[in-house]
């Protein structure tokens, strides 16, 4: 592990008020999202929209890295141009999905831990080798009747902790994703109490496995009431609760913060974002910013549905989404924007 390569290497994810594009969605969920637009769910379909988001002319003025899935990794653009070759050479650095999944939790009926730590060490080595600059793990965390458990919470903890050491040791920036989801019908507070009590956890297992803060970047949810929840705060109510909350409990060596979508509408999303960093830019010790997948993608794939004709046209889709969200990063996304993208991607 070379500390200050680490260190670099995170500050360069992040920097010039950029974001991370997540596309790391397993075959059977990007498949899920093309059979609901009638796209045909194949290798050869997933590839080309892989490639139209990488080659996206433009994308690197507001994306930073971009976050893969194994398939994607090993893919070629339609001029034989490796993936990873076309990233780097736009100036995206590539990470890389590492995890198995979340799988049932023994013993805690409605709990899952995230797997993939077998072998990890190795695949880890093999991606670094072919251009991968940081890695990330993903941990879910349902809420509910006595939801989370303890157990829960301990498990995927320590699991992302040994993930970023790993990560560390093989040079790869690790991306920690603990995610409590927004499904059910929690309250914003109750919300907070168990993403507080999780992010506490998390660091100190990270601190036990000895992780350098500064060469790794978190990647959680904001704090929302559940989805079924009869009162949805404001957007300035969430920013608030998350940056408290996270001034509470991220120490200020981490890297940055890129917050996942979570399901969120692409305008809520970039909405929320932006109220954080407006209302508290002078008192945060690390960069607020983006790790959006369908928020920032799902515009412009239903403006592809699969079609070659549709390529440039979904490509300034993805570029104006990405737009809104460097905006937001610096407190300057207004709704306003969303006007702007008629005349951009109507033509």
């Amino acid at each position: 592990m070379n500390p200050l390569e680490l260190a670099d290497t995170a500050r360069r994810m992040l920097a010039n008020g950029k974001g991370l594009l997540a596309m790391d969605e397993s075959s059977p969920t990007c498949n899920e999202r093309f059979a609901a637009l009638g796209i045909t769910p194949s290798e050869a379909s997933r590839r080309a929209w892989r490639e139209l988001l990488i080659t996206a002319p433009g994308l690197a003025e507001s994306i930073g890295g971009a976050i893969l899935y194994d398939e994607t990794i090993h893919q070629r653009c339609a001029d034989g141009t490796p993936f990873v070759k076309a990233l780097t050479n736009a100036g995206i650095l590539v990470g890389i999905k590492v995890d198995t999944g979340a799988k049932a939790l023994a013993g805690h009926a409605g709990e899952k831990v995230t797997e993939g730590l077998d072998g990890l060490r190795e695949r880890l080595q093999g991606y670094a080798a072919i251009g991968a600059r940081f890695a990330k793990w993903r941990a879910v965390i349902p809420m509910g009747a006595g939801l989370p458990s303890a157990a829960c919470v301990v498990a995927n903890a320590h699991a992302l902790a040994r993930y970023a050491a790993l990560c560390q040791e093989a040079g790869l920036v690790p991306v920690v994703e603990p995610e409590v989801l927004m499904t059910g019908d929690h309250s914003l507070q109750r919300c907070a109490d168990v993403s507080a009590q999780l992010l506490h956890e998390v660091f100190e297992q990270l601190h036990v496995q000895g992780v350098l803060l500064e060469g790794m970047v978190l990647k959680p949810n904001m704090l929302l009431p559940g989805l079924n929840c009869s009162h949805q705060h404001s957007v300035d109510e969430v920013a608030d609760a998350t940056v408290t909350a996270l001034l509470r409990a991220v120490p200020a060596a981490v890297a940055g913060i890129a917050f996942l979508s979570g399901g969120q509408s692409a305008e809520l999303a970039s909405a929320r974002l932006s109220a954080m960093n407006r209302r508290f830019k002078s008192r945060l010790p690390w960069a607020l910013t983006f790790s959006f997948a369908r928020a920032i993608q799902q515009p412009a794939l239903e403006i592809w549905r699969g079609d070659p004709g549709k390529v440039a046209q979904a490509q300034r889709a993805l570029l104006h989404r990405a737009t809104c969200n460097q905006a937001a990063r610096q407190g300057d996304y207004s709704p306003a924007m969303e006007n702007q993208a008629s005349p951009i991607i109507g033509t």
